[in-house]
């Protein structure tokens, strides 16, 4: 079980963040079923729980330390902060943006990571990581294929949860120097939770049978997805992460298919193309970097 070490091969790093935002992806898909339902913050607060009983659990048999006594802990606020707000923005202009509008609005959000890395980690982007993110970028416009301007606030909710979102990718990069992914996810789900639960009075609803069995699966799928992406951000930088989040929109329709039988047009095929180029891009660049770092290191 890992504990706080930076590790420097990003290829495992991308292939960690690759299955957690297929998790991700899974993720939205029961959290759209849930919101016909249910309000956003019940439906994290149930996610929250399970991520922390899971977590929790596994902190106390590997006897991880406590974040109480980190010296990032005033991060981990900060960065659960902006992952609530990143949430409840992106889930609650679902309901108002279609599919199309929502996706090309929040994938500005590795682009944003990109330029974040540079100023915040002082980290080299390289040519092919800005290559990845543009070409990933202008696949997601292809696949999304906005047909008309969205709604003006609920597309600013959704610029700002891409905006949280680049600055808590960007955090969890820097905690991972000192904490452990588990320690990460206890304390962010544990913030989340209490923050959701003070809306019951107003929103909480009873689920039924298949409410629980839906939550249930959320927070398991959750729990998964966030400790392959943490480990990810372990293992590579963030900027050379930010283009592998546009296979989740691959994903997407993956789910959308065998979950409302959704059967994608021509253009997500194309835009998909490009999302899987830019991966391929992504992969080829750090593979090559790789060689060459050794290289230099041999001679």
């Amino acid at each position: 079980m890992s504990v706080g070490l930076i590790d420097s091969r990003p290829l495992a790093g991308i292939a960690l963040a690759s299955a957690g935002y297929a998790c991700f992806a899974l993720q939205d898909a029961l959290v759209k079923w849930l919101v016909a339902t249910y309000e956003v913050p019940q439906i994290l607060f149930m996610r929250s729980v399970v991520i922390v009983l899971v977590s929790g659990v596994l902190i106390r048999f590997y006897r991880h330390p406590s974040i109480l006594k980190s010296p990032y802990r005033g991060t981990v606020v900060l960065r659960a902060a902006l992952m609530l707000i990143a949430w409840l923005l992106y889930y609650n202009a679902a309901r108002y943006l279609g599919l199309a509008e929502l996706t090309t609005l929040y994938f500005s959000a590795p682009i944003i990571t990109v330029f974040l890395s540079i100023l915040v980690l002082k980290e080299a982007v390289g040519a092919g990581r800005w290559i990845a993110c543009v070409v990933g970028f202008a696949g997601v416009v292809i696949a999304a294929n906005p047909s008309h301007s969205p709604n003006l606030i609920p597309a600013v909710m959704c610029l700002v949860a891409g905006f949280c979102w680049a600055w808590s990718t960007i955090l969890i990069r820097l905690v991972s120097r000192s904490e452990s992914t588990l320690t990460q996810m206890f304390a962010t789900s544990l913030l989340f939770g209490l923050a959701c639960a003070l809306s019951f009075p107003w929103i909480w609803r009873t689920p039924d049978a298949e409410g629980w069995a839906l939550m249930l699966a959320l927070g398991l799928i959750a729990t998964i997805g966030q400790y392959l992406l943490y480990e990810g951000f372990r293992y590579a930088p963030a900027s050379a992460l930010a283009p592998v989040e546009y296979t989740g929109l691959i994903w997407a329709f993956i789910y959308g298919y065998a979950i409302w039988a959704e059967i994608p047009a021509l253009n997500v095929f194309i835009g998909a193309i490009f999302i899987v180029t830019a991966s391929l891009v992504l992969v080829y660049w750090e593979r090559r970097s790789d060689l060459i770092a050794k290289k230099r290191l041999m001679s």
